[in-house]
């Protein structure tokens, strides 16, 4: 049975485990993940531990537990479970005030408190967005993109540009790169005054009919030989046009999204 990693947090939990898939990726092991969010009072606290102990007899083996949790008592009955805790605020926070000479809030949730700010509204705006233009749906206000993706079908357009409105509030469109373009040899045409914001995604061919042959099995759109000629002529309008891109074959969404942040200089998040 692989090892049992307990995420505990009095909010969501998403920065604790985000945090411990980064730990635990550097291991060639299996982890059974196990989220328990909003621990916001002591009886929380309790069942958290019992669940964790539970699983120490369980798995006849201590579980690992990430913890943020932000009041001091609760963090104390969760340490006193039969696990290895990792107080990731108590690693971080105390050296933080030490050397800022200031204390820190200890309020609960202050990551995720976001629901009346403008950064928060911001990301909204950015999913709406990303929907409205997925795919090519709308060219309406592409002036008010902040990037648009470029690519053949299934090259990760999508996924990428939700990812950058939910993460960090940035609006962006994507466009497919289809046949009938290849065939003019030029960008779609409502794009055109828009060169300076559009990077590219390709694929390599194999996966990219692997990708397509689960969508469409058998069909000329899915065939090798055809996403051969989909991403060659891509590419080549892309270099033609001066549009940056870069190859989503064996890069997550999280290593595009970053890519593309620093090539349109969009890394602008303010704490």
């Amino acid at each position: 049975m692989p090892p049992t990693v307990f995420i505990v947090s009095d909010g969501t939990g998403i920065t604790a485990e985000t945090f411990a898939h980064s730990i635990l990726s550097q291991f060639d092991l299996k982890f059974r993940l196990l989220r328990l969010p909003f621990i916001d009072s002591h009886e929380k606290a309790y069942e958290a531990a019992d669940k964790i102990n539970s699983a120490a007899v369980l798995d006849g083996r201590r579980p690992i537990v990430f913890t943020t949790l932000v009041n001091s008592e609760s963090n104390e009955i969760v340490k006193k479970s039969q696990a290895l805790v990792m107080d990731m605020f108590q690693t971080f926070i105390v050296p933080l005030e030490e050397e800022l000479q200031v204390k820190s809030s200890h309020a609960m949730g202050r990551g995720h408190q976001a629901a009346d700010t403008d950064e928060y509204r911001n990301r909204i705006e950015a999913i709406n967005f990303s929907l409205a233009h997925d795919d090519g749906q709308s060219n309406r206000n592409l002036e008010d993109a902040d990037v648009i993706l470029v690519g053949v079908s299934r090259s990760g357009k999508t996924p990428t540009s939700l990812y950058l409105a939910m993460q960090y509030g940035v609006k962006s469109a994507n466009y497919p790169l289809i046949p009938e373009d290849f065939e003019r040899g030029r960008l779609p045409t409502p794009l055109m005054p828009h060169k300076s914001k559009m990077f590219g995604l390709s694929i390599d061919p194999l996966r990219l009919s692997e990708i397509r042959n689960e969508r469409r099995p058998g069909s000329k759109y899915a065939a090798l030989e055809n996403c051969r000629y989909e991403i060659n002529e891509a590419e080549a309008m892309m270099r033609r046009d001066g549009i940056k891109w870069l190859s989503s074959t064996h890069k997550s969404i999280e290593e595009i999204a970053t890519t593309v942040l620093q090539e349109i200089k969009l890394d602008r998040r303010n704490y």
